[in-house]
């Protein structure tokens, strides 16, 4: 009795040491084939036991530290140079852990909404060029997706599982530079920004914050909620009804909260989605979202991007590019209809009779202006091809490349189209300067330049004249004698504007007033 006893001790110690000893285990993002980003200091991390002595080994260097009182560890590697040829990582502590098959080249993030989560098949029907590079196999091309294992070699049925968005992009971007390339994809369709920043991003933003105390000074809660009770009741009978017809019923009202605060959780996607990848080292960030706002109460777009480029920068601990594309897409027409990137874009056409009214430029001209943040730039979509989801991925991808040929790998690639800087006002004439005026500035389909409106005193819009003269434009208008605002392509979609550079980009909504 006493042995069996003794026996059942020593199993018992046994089982307790076995469950004290923790393996080293690593997050999905270091795993087999995955890419490390050339050139750059690359932190890698993981969990194991308490005190445990960890090592992480490849191409001649190792790295150690100790595990935390949590368990966690991180080891940061020395900056390595493009490798084609598939590396071994070892990683070793009291078990040992093989990734083979590892790359060194360029890493790119790609997140937003649901123009950078669906799939390439939900694209393939309407976009040729996007389903026959799907279809091929790209050694040095590696993908890894929200909710995957890890890294995944780039053939047919991982690409076609893929972010359609990236993976166009992420191809491209392969063949450009000729160096491997990973593209890992944290994304959620229908989602607005104030869900992809932490509160803490938010709250320590004093951009972010000063816009919501403002906001506060005028508005009613009350009033608010009292519309919101009001527009719940409709709502109730008329999901009530579609239930009864079977048909699906209509979104309900979302309650109101206080300025600076969300009816959802703000952080909420970051934590799940991005939060995982942070701190890997990447080359920058594609970003696609926009159509679903902010979810903060009072705090505009451009703020909430302020505010989500900062913190993640932070989070990863890289000044790293961001890259966005531009909401909202298409409304233009293309320098050329016939070019497989710009297919889809609006036809030219004559201007309307009347002037667009003064609300209809406002949220193009908002989300053109968060590339004023630092190391930011714009992918121009107006000549892309519309809808809430365009069609056109490949040409989407393919302009998202060019953007990071130009502004991030400083090739000599014009990468925007004309963006206004400045204007002279002189009698009854308006000179305007223009950045990214590339080869020089062309009018497009039209011997006459068009899509210019002035204003007077009077604030009324009137079509205006406008003429090219070297890299600015001479705007007149007999009907505004004396000019004190001018825009351009002032509206949701301005077909009818056809100022470009001679490198093909078409010029972007402006304004030099700020009437509301």
């Amino acid at each position: 009795m006493k042995k069996l006893a003794a026996a059942l001790c020593v199993a018992c110690l046994a089982c307790c040491a076995t469950a004290a000893r923790a393996d080293v285990k690593l997050p999905p993002v270091i795993s087999d084939h995955m890419v490390l980003q050339r050139d750059a200091a690359a932190p890698l991390w993981g969990s194991a036991t308490p005190g445990e002595q960890v090592s992480v080994s490849i191409a001649g260097q190792t790295k150690t530290a100790t595990a935390d009182a949590q368990g966690q560890w991180k080891v940061t590697l020395d900056p390595l140079k493009v490798s084609t040829e598939g590396l071994t990582l070892v990683v070793k502590g009291k078990n040992t852990i093989t990734i083979r098959d590892v790359l060194v080249g360029e890493v790119w993030l790609g997140s937003g909404q649901s123009n950078m989560d669906m799939h390439v098949p939900s694209y393939t029907n309407n976009d040729a060029v996007l389903a026959q590079a799907a279809a091929g196999t790209y050694p040095k091309l590696r993908l890894l997706h929200k909710g995957r294992a890890g890294w995944e070699e780039a053939i047919p049925t991982n690409n076609f599982n893929f972010s359609a968005l990236l993976f166009a992009f992420g191809f491209r971007l392969q063949q450009k530079l000729d160096v491997p390339v990973g593209i890992m994809v944290g994304a959620v369709g229908g989602t607005p920004s104030g869900y992809w920043l932490t509160e803490d991003m938010l709250h320590s933003d004093a951009a972010c914050q000063a816009q919501a105390a403002e906001f506060a000074k005028t508005y009613d809660l009350a009033a608010a909620m009292k519309k919101y009770e009001q527009d719940l009741v409709a709502w109730k009978v008329a999901d009530a009804k579609a239930k009864q017809e079977k048909k699906r019923g209509p979104r309900g009202p979302t309650k109101p909260t206080k300025a600076g605060e969300s009816a959802g959780r703000i952080g909420g996607l970051y934590l799940a989605h991005v939060q995982p990848y942070a701190p890997y080292a990447i080359r920058g960030v594609l970003w696609d979202q926009g159509e679903s706002g902010t979810a903060i109460t009072g705090v505009d777009q451009f703020n909430v991007m302020g505010a989500l480029i900062a913190g993640w920068r932070k989070a990863f601990a890289q000044d790293f590019p961001f890259l966005y594309v531009q909401k909202t897409s298409g409304g233009g027409t293309a320098w050329d209809l016939d070019d497989p990137v710009t297919k889809n874009a609006s036809k030219f056409s004559p201007l309307p009779a009347q002037v667009p009214g003064d609300n209809f430029g406002s949220y193009r001209e908002l989300h053109i202006k968060i590339q004023q943040h630092p190391k930011t730039a714009m992918v121009i979509s107006t000549d892309l091809g519309s809808g809430t989801h365009p069609t056109n991925k490949a040409g989407y991808g393919e302009r998202a490349v060019r953007v990071a040929q130009g502004f991030v790998y400083g090739q000599n690639v014009e990468y925007s189209g004309p963006l206004y800087a400045a204007h002279k006002i002189e009698g009854s004439k308006v000179t305007i300067k223009f950045t990214h005026v590339g080869q020089g500035l062309a009018a497009r389909h039209s011997d006459k330049l068009q899509g210019f409106m002035l204003a007077g005193a009077d604030k009324k819009f009137h079509w205006a004249d406008a003429v090219i003269k070297g890299d600015t434009v001479l705007v007149s208008c007999a009907a505004v004698p004396q000019p004190v605002a001018v825009r351009y392509a002032w509206s949701s979609n301005a077909p009818w504007a056809n100022l470009f550079n001679k490198d093909g980009l078409p010029a972007q909504t402006f304004r030099t007033d700020d009437w509301k």
